[in-house]
């Protein structure tokens, strides 16, 4: 399993998302994030209870990861756009794709922004599985 490090989230992930879903409101640089909220969804998919994983599989990791970036917030704007990059490039970095229209992904996004974040393990669990009939060989 490949994870991602922050510098690759800086310099892939952040940086297409300005370049290609700038939209109306600017992504702010990348250096004005939150201190540690970035950090802290990297490592999650790494995470380990009693030398078991807790998110033992990449569709596991990638459901997480995609959830902690939009709910975490680790940027002041574009956290959803920077999560859809996100996403991608760690299916990418794991020799997976995601075979959808963007606007699908970022109105699916939008609704995981919206969902009330006392109902994480259930929208972690929607994500699965929309995602899921989405993921292709790359």
């Amino acid at each position: 399993m490949e994870y991602l490090t922050l510098a690759e989230v800086e310099f892939v992930a952040h940086e297409l998302a300005r370049q290609m879903m700038e939209g109306d409101e600017p992504i702010p640089p990348f250096a004005s994030r939150y201190a540690d909220r970035l950090e802290s969804c990297l490592s999650t998919p790494q995470q380990t209870y009693d030398k078991r994983e807790l998110y033992p599989t990449l569709l596991d990791k990638a459901s997480i990861l995609f959830y902690l970036m939009i709910k975490s917030h680790p940027f002041k704007n574009g956290n959803k756009r920077v999560a859809i990059m996100t996403l991608f490039y760690f299916l990418f970095k794991n020799e997976k794709w995601l075979r959808l229209p963007d606007m699908v992904l970022y109105q699916f996004a939008k609704d995981v922004a919206a969902g009330d974040a006392r109902k994480k393990d259930e929208a972690v669990a929607a994500i699965r599985v929309f995602i899921k009939p989405h993921i292709i060989e790359r």
